[in-house]
């Protein structure tokens, strides 16, 4: 006789289920039944996703994605053991919605939830992506962000098959911290340092190996230096895969003159000098290098930033996409991407610093050199833990569910961006937790996403944008 059946669950069984199951057992044969709270995606150590694209329909929820995420987020909080107190965005109905279900399910399985108090409890904030839709549109360049933006992560794998020249064991790689040093180690460092990291490890091999020295002065040597030596290959087979996609993504970095079209993105994001920021897209505009996912991506940060600007140059900008030719789905989107994230919908001040001090930070930073000109922006969600972590986030933007508040400073912060977080807002996080001892946050989102899954959200809510052409954006490979 073969083994009697173990049932395990990755969430909690409602009694329900548990009783259809043992009428079905009429042989008396299932030994045991079990619930493992894994009903979620572990993406870094301090990052989950619920791998959920198009979770609202306009401004609610799309009803099977509530009760998905609603079973996502109870199941992180169980494996977690952690029984929170709950703020939620006020202006984001899907926040409040959100949070009122995760709290029936506290009420109803409290036995669950009955785990050994702490003298601070920890804090669930629950946000939504439409406050701050500049993030996603950014290009990136710390290591994993880039990655994502450039060639999409899809549960750790990346789709090489489209490089010029790659192997076929390169064709799909993974990238996890894991299982992954190199990767582990460098996966929040900005581009120019990867180079020299991978620069370093082979150099090093090279000193162990006299004879098979050679210079390694580019990202083409490199790749030449891994082809040519099997034994490196085979004794480094991580270096191998981190020089193709960093060979990869220097490859586009190049054909796309991302280094011009990232500092006018930056300048769009942090500068508030409208003749400036207009004049530099215009003359971007113009490139025949520019992608058109470029030249959209440029024309919606402007339209976003100076949405109410009186001598908005956005009607001109939308004739100059529509003279670059190609399809009209991205001109459609930039009045959608207004209409989701535009200054109407938002609940925070998006650009203004709100503050002396912080006017002073933003010129100080600037003055930090030209190294920072690609990462001058830093996402809302930073703004908002950081006045969370200090105890400065206002009740009257950020309402506690029920009638009780956290007297406290919180230490154990769960965020849950409704609409998809992004690894730019993750390695904010991750600095955060670094830089407050004592503070854990751990960032969620139903999804994670790069600028096209961002923009496929946009289009799945129903934010279609005003014009006669019923196309969408296409689909990428680039959820989580």
């Amino acid at each position: 006789m073969g083994q009697a059946p173990h049932f395990d669950f990755s969430n909690v069984i409602s009694k329900s289920d548990v009783k259809a199951l043992a009428e079905a057992d009429e042989q008396e044969v299932v030994a045991e039944v079990q619930e493992f709270y894994g009903d979620y995606i572990a993406v870094n150590p301090h990052v989950f996703s619920l791998n959920l694209l198009g979770c609202c329909r306009g401004r609610s929820w799309d009803p099977a994605q509530l009760t998905r995420t609603t079973q996502g987020l109870t199941a992180l909080l169980l494996s977690l053991k952690k029984c929170p107190m709950i703020r939620y965005q006020l202006s984001s109905e899907p926040a409040k919605r959100l949070a009122e279900c995760v709290k029936q399910v506290i009420t109803k399985e409290y036995e669950l939830f009955d785990f050994r108090r702490t003298e601070v409890p920890p804090l669930l904030l629950i946000l939504d992506r439409s406050d701050d839709a500049i993030t996603p549109l950014l290009n990136q360049w710390t290591y994993q962000a880039m990655v994502h933006e450039l060639l999409g992560i899809n549960n750790n794998r990346i789709d090489l098959s489209r490089v010029p020249g790659i192997s076929k064991d390169l064709r799909e790689v993974v990238l996890s911290a894991e299982n992954d040093e190199f990767y582990a180690n460098n996966m929040y460092l900005n581009f120019a340092e990867i180079g020299t990291n991978i620069k370093n490890l082979m150099e090093d091999f090279q000193k162990r190996k006299p004879k098979e020295q050679q210079k390694l002065e580019s990202i083409a040597d490199m790749k030449a230096f891994v082809e040519n030596y099997p034994q490196f290959k085979k004794m480094s087979g991580t270096v191998s895969k981190h020089v193709t996609v960093v060979g990869e993504l220097s490859r586009l970095v190049a054909e796309r003159n991302l280094l011009e079209v990232s500092e006018v993105e930056q300048e769009l994001a942090c500068q508030s000098d409208h003749s400036s920021a207009l004049q530099s897209v215009r003359r971007l505009l113009q490139s025949p290098r520019l992608s058109e996912l470029d030249a959209a991506r440029l024309v919606m940060l402007y339209a976003l930033r100076y949405e109410r600007h009186g001598s908005s140059g956005l009607p001109a900008l939308l004739e100059e996409l529509r003279g670059r030719g190609g399809t009209d789905r991205y001109r459609k989107l930039v009045s959608a991407v207004v209409e989701y994230g535009g200054k109407r919908v938002r609940g925070s001040d998006l650009f203004s610093p709100k503050d002396a001090v912080a006017i002073t930070k933003q010129f100080l930073k600037g003055l930090k050199g030209i190294e920072n000109v690609y990462t001058q922006h830093q996402p809302l969600l930073q703004e908002t833990l950081d006045q969370l972590i200090k105890g400065k986030l206002k009740d009257s933007q950020y309402p506690y569910l029920g009638p009780n508040t956290l007297r406290d400073r919180p230490q154990d912060i769960i965020v849950f961006l409704i609409g998809g977080a992004t690894y730019e807002e993750a390695l904010a996080v991750f600095n955060l937790n670094r830089s407050n001892p004592g503070v854990r946050i751990v960032l969620g989102g139903t999804t994670i996403h790069n600028t096209r899954s961002f923009l496929e959200e946009v289009t799945a809510a129903g934010f279609r944008g005003r014009s006669t052409d019923s196309s969408q954006v296409p689909r990428s490979s680039s959820r989580r």
